[in-house]
């Protein structure tokens, strides 16, 4: 099969446009794919590598509108560091528990978004930060919202040929949290995750889920009772805010029985993370 290599990100839409393409980034979802058979790629499809585009593996931080733009070749090894920790703290957090430092230093997470796993780890912080994903393909170059993007389990509003370029959102004067549950500690497909930010700026909470869903998920009635219950001078909530907002976002949650967990069990592991995150965010500001 042909395998074609960019080197910048006009030769990439080139490629990606002329071609029946199967885009290659870090492979780490893919590979898998292919050795369990899920998944083959023909031998009249053309692989795109990505690895030698320089604006896919590029970054700004423009402190006057306090957006972040992060291109979709950045790896989770980089993520999980500065400048990420300090701009993005749960961005950070959320790349930390991807698979192994092999998987860390390869996986990116332009990658994380187009395979849509509702098990993503990114995917939550990404949702609940309000992210924009831009891409560009044969129409030209488009930015869409997250949430807008992912439209199911694996899949997305993604044409054919189409390539993730980056990924925006604001950064936030507040707090920002993500955690996650699994069958161990460590190297573990989430069994449910959980994000939240505490936007001291616009005084808005957004709480957005993982694994618990066919998609990653907004709690969104949750995260309104938050943002009217939460004292946004004072910096804090009562128990009783906390108690119900968990449980309001355990009742978002659209879980399924399977072979890693039970629904129940998910629903409790969602109350469980969003009473802790949202603890330690009126804590630690």
């Amino acid at each position: 099969m042909p395998v074609l290599i960019p080197e910048n990100l006009a030769e990439l839409r080139e490629a990606a446009c002329s071609h029946d393409p199967v885009l290659l980034a870090g492979g780490t979802d893919l590979m898998v794919a292919l050795n369990h058979r899920s998944q083959r790629i023909e031998s009249d499809l053309t692989v795109v590598s990505l690895a030698q585009v320089p604006e896919l593996r590029s970054w700004s931080h423009d402190p006057t509108s306090g957006e972040l733009t992060i291109g979709s070749g950045i790896t989770w090894s980089q993520l999980e560091r500065a400048p990420f920790d300090a701009l993005a703290p749960a961005l950070a957090q959320a790349a930390r528990t991807v698979g192994s430092p092999q998987i860390r230093n390869a996986g990116t997470i332009g990658g994380n978004i187009a395979t849509a796993s509702p098990a993503g780890d990114g995917l939550p912080v990404l949702l609940a930060l309000d992210a924009t994903v831009d891409s560009v393909g044969s129409d030209g170059e488009r930015s869409t919202p997250l949430s807008e993007l992912l439209t199911g389990t694996k899949r997305t509003s993604l044409a054919p040929g189409e390539v993730i370029v980056a990924v925006r959102f604001k950064v936030d004067d507040g707090w920002q949290g993500y955690a996650k549950i699994g069958v161990r500690n460590a190297m573990v497909i989430s069994v449910a995750g959980v994000a939240l930010v505490l936007d001291g700026t616009a005084r808005r909470a957004r709480i957005a889920l993982g694994s618990v869903g066919p998609t990653v998920l907004l709690a969104g009635e949750a995260s309104a009772f938050l943002t009217s219950e939460f004292d946004w001078d004072a910096w804090t909530c009562s128990e009783a805010t906390i108690a119900t907002v968990a449980e309001m976002a355990a009742e978002e949650s659209r879980p399924i029985d399977d072979h890693r967990s039970t629904a129940e069990y998910r629903r409790h592991g969602v109350r469980v993370l969003t009473s802790r995150l949202l603890k330690r965010g009126r804590e630690r500001r």
